[in-house]
C-alpha cells in the first residue's frame, strides 16, 4: 500500500499507471492467498461445517417434503449454515473436490437410487417426489451422474 501511495504521490509519467496496477495485482494476489490459506489452517472448523452440511442435507432429503419445497439450492443450504454460497463452495472444493451444487446432486442421486429400488413408484413419481417438476430433468441429471437412465438403473437391480 505504501508503494502504491508513493507512486501516486510522485511525478506522474507514462509508467505510473502500469506500476500502480502491478502493485494492486500483487496486493490482490496476497489477499487471495490468505483467503485460500484459511481452508488449510482451519481444517477442524471445515470438517465441522461439512458435518453440519451433511446433517442439513440429510434432514431435507429425509423430510420427504421436496415435492413442496423443491430441490435444496446452494443459497438455501448456505443460508441454513450461516455461510455465503461462495465460501461454502470453496470450502467443499478444498475438502472434497466438489462444489456445493455437485454435493447436493450426489445426495439427490443417492436418494433417487433408494426410491428407484422400490418398485412401487414409477420413474415419474420418483422424480416428482424428489422435487422435479419434469421427469425429463430428473432423467437427464440421473444419467449424467450415473451413466445410465433411471429405468436402466432399476432394471440393473434385478
Amino acid at each position: 500500500m505504501h508503494q502504491i501511495e508513493q507512486e501516486y504521490q510522485s511525478n506522474i509519467d507514462n509508467f505510473s499507471q502500469d506500476i500502480i496496477l502491478a502493485h494492486l495485482d500483487v496486493l490482490l494476489t496476497y489477499a487471495e492467498r490468505f483467503y485460500h490459506r484459511q481452508f488449510n489452517t482451519r481444517k477442524p472448523e471445515g470438517h465441522a461445517i461439512l458435518t453440519r452440511l451433511e446433517k442439513v442435507l440429510n434432514e431435507q432429503f429425509e423430510a420427504d417434503d421436496l415435492i413442496h419445497k423443491g430441490i435444496p439450492s446452494v443459497n438455501d443450504v448456505a443460508n441454513t449454515l450461516n455461510l455465503s454460497p461462495n465460501y461454502l463452495s470453496n470450502l467443499l472444493k478444498v475438502h472434497t473436490g466438489q462444489s456445493t451444487q455437485q454435493h447436493i446432486h450426489d445426495k439427490l442421486i443417492e436418494k433417487a437410487k433408494e426410491k428407484l429400488g422400490k418398485k412401487e413408484l414409477s420413474v415419474s413419481e420418483v422424480a416428482y417426489e424428489l422435487g422435479f417438476e419434469y421427469s425429463q430433468s430428473f432423467s437427464k441429471l440421473f444419467k449424467a451422474k450415473t451413466n445410465m437412465s433411471p429405468s436402466e438403473f432399476r432394471n440393473s437391480l434385478n
